[in-house]
């Protein structure tokens, strides 16, 4: 079986092999370099899920059996420290139907968030500030401030579970 996700974040890879793999045996995952059609720090579900949608989509192909895009955006949270949860959507797609997830949502420190708000992306402010290049190729920011408690990997790896629910149960489903 093979599946496309788009994007060619080793991690994001990772995850989605992890899981695919639990749940089908061996599997092919590719990379596919596609634009997520949103700005690169997405913000708000809306935007996030497109980005998700428009990555599973464009990395689809014939040979394929599903393709995954994953976008992770800010989302506008009232009552919360920083203003905003960071959460990862998932779309996957089997040509036909979209199904969606989403990971658990967390909070950057105030003076990151205002960075971006500034125009910036999450990862370069997150690699200032811990002094780790590549950090979301890595333990994502999650592993720093979680102290190790949880990993990009398997934060993501969460997001793409939720979304293949669907798929797993395709009779109540579709």
């Amino acid at each position: 079986m093979i599946i496309a996700v788009g994007t060619l974040n080793p991690v994001k890879i990772r995850a989605v092999k992890e899981v695919f793999r639990k749940v089908f045996g061996e599997v092919q995952v590719r990379g596919v370099e596609v634009s997520s059609g949103v700005p690169p720090q997405p913000y708000g579900f809306e935007q996030t899920i497109r980005g998700a949608v428009n990555r599973a989509k464009r990395s689809f192909s014939k040979d394929c059996r599903f393709s995954v895009g994953i976008e992770a955006g800010l989302i506008p949270v009232p009552n919360s420290l920083s203003g905003y949860f960071d959460i990862q959507i998932t779309a996957i797609y089997d040509g036909k139907r979209i199904s969606l997830g989403a990971g658990p949502g967390f909070e950057y420190p105030l003076s990151v968030v205002k960075e971006t708000l500034k125009g910036r992306e999450v990862g370069e402010v997150m690699e200032k500030f811990t002094g780790i290049p590549s950090i979301g190729e890595k333990m994502g920011a999650i592993g720093y401030l979680s102290k190790g408690m949880m990993d990009r990997t398997k934060l993501t790896e969460i997001s793409i579970l939720m979304a293949l629910i669907p798929f797993l149960n395709f009779e109540e489903y579709f």
